[in-house]
This record gives structure tokens, sequence and C-alpha cells, in this order.
């Protein structure tokens, strides 16, 4: 059986605390928009480790592909 959006949204709030999150998907490849205070002062490259580590083995198990946009909530607020 394959993840849906929302089993992605489930996993990723489980692990991050987000203020604002949005999950797309067929059940193997996903994109997701994903706002976090925690992202703030961090490059792209550790922002996108912090949610595969929130997502833990469901990474290489469940999920075959996963884009996504890590925003802090300035940013996501520059973008509104």
């Amino acid at each position: 059986m394959f993840p849906t959006p929302d089993d992605i949204r489930r996993y990723i709030l489980e692990g991050l605390a987000c203020e604002h999150l949005e999950v797309e998907g067929d059940g193997q490849h996903f994109s997701a928009v994903i706002v976090s205070s925690e992202f703030e002062g961090k490059r792209a490259v550790v922002r996108h480790q912090r949610v595969y580590q929130a997502l833990g083995d469901r990474m290489r198990a469940e999920i075959h592909a996963l884009s996504m946009k890590t925003l802090t909530p300035a940013e996501w607020r520059q973008l509104g």
C-alpha cells in the first residue's frame, strides 16, 4: 500500500513543528511546502535533512521521491 499525501503530512508533523504544511502526490512521488521556524538561519540542504530526519526510515521504505520547498515563516509571508 502506498502512502497518501495525508500520511506524509502526518509523518512530517509528528517529527517537525510546522506553521504551514502542504503535501501533494500520487503515492510514490510527492511535493511539499514546509514552513517551520526551525529553518531559521539554516541553508536549504540542512532544512531538507531536517525533514528527512522527521520522516525517518519511511523515506527509504515508503516514499520514492519528495520534492520540497522549505521556508521560514518570514519567507512564507513574503510569498503571500
